[in-house]
């Protein structure tokens, strides 16, 4: 089961996310992120709201405690951006087929065609034993990362150096996990949601998020 989790965070898992930038384009392209450590300082702030709000939901699908219809609805109403349920739902389509082929079976046709990222997440670590806390620290994990590469490709960064950021943000994606493990979080970040929205806008974006 160990190594299932290691597989799920990791970036080269095809379920689009090297396609999603979590905000990290348009954050550039607004003069928010310059270098490393206002990347650092953006990284630290999607673990806290976005990544805390997924792990959250995907524990308690996990834990059998909330079905995927009332996850999907409670995603929804956390995700106040219509361009970032959008992308959730991209990366949830892929994470979904992924699943399908790799253990079919009925627990999968409980979920809609296009669901979000944190259900199917959820569905995964129940399938496969893990514990609520064990799903929310990949997906914060892979909040994290996913972002972080995004960053390292477009602004040229030094790899070490973005290595390094992620190395010192593990504690913080540890303390998020747990607290996700505990219940639904509710809140969203305001600056996510409105550069989530602007993205779509932008003429020729290398990123669909």
């Amino acid at each position: 089961m160990l190594s299932t989790l290691l597989a799920l965070a990791d970036s080269r898992l095809p379920i689009g996310g090297h396609v999603h930038s979590g905000g990290v384009e348009e954050a550039i392209a607004s003069g928010l992120l310059r270098d490393a450590s206002t990347v650092e300082q953006y990284l630290a702030r999607r673990v806290r709201t976005t990544g805390l709000v997924t792990a959250s939901l995907a524990a308690v699908v996990c834990a059998g405690t909330l079905t995927p219809a009332a996850a999907e609805e409670e995603a929804d109403a956390r995700t106040p951006s219509p361009a970032a349920r959008d992308a959730s739902r991209a990366q949830g389509r892929g994470l979904l087929r992924l699943a399908g082929k790799l253990r079919p079976g009925p627990i999968w046709a409980e979920l809609n065609p296009r669901p979000h990222l944190s259900t199917v997440f959820g569905l995964v670590g129940r399938e496969y034993g893990a514990t609520p806390q064990e799903i929310a620290n990949v997906v914060v994990y892979t909040t994290l990362t996913g972002a972080a590469t995004a960053a390292q490709r477009l602004l040229a960064l030094d790899p070490a150096a973005v290595a390094a950021t992620t190395f010192r943000l593990a504690e913080l994606c540890d303390e998020t996990a747990r607290t996700a493990a505990l219940g639904p979080a509710a809140l969203s970040d305001p600056l996510q949601d409105v550069l989530a929205e602007r993205h779509p806008q932008r003429e020729m974006p290398l990123f669909a998020s």
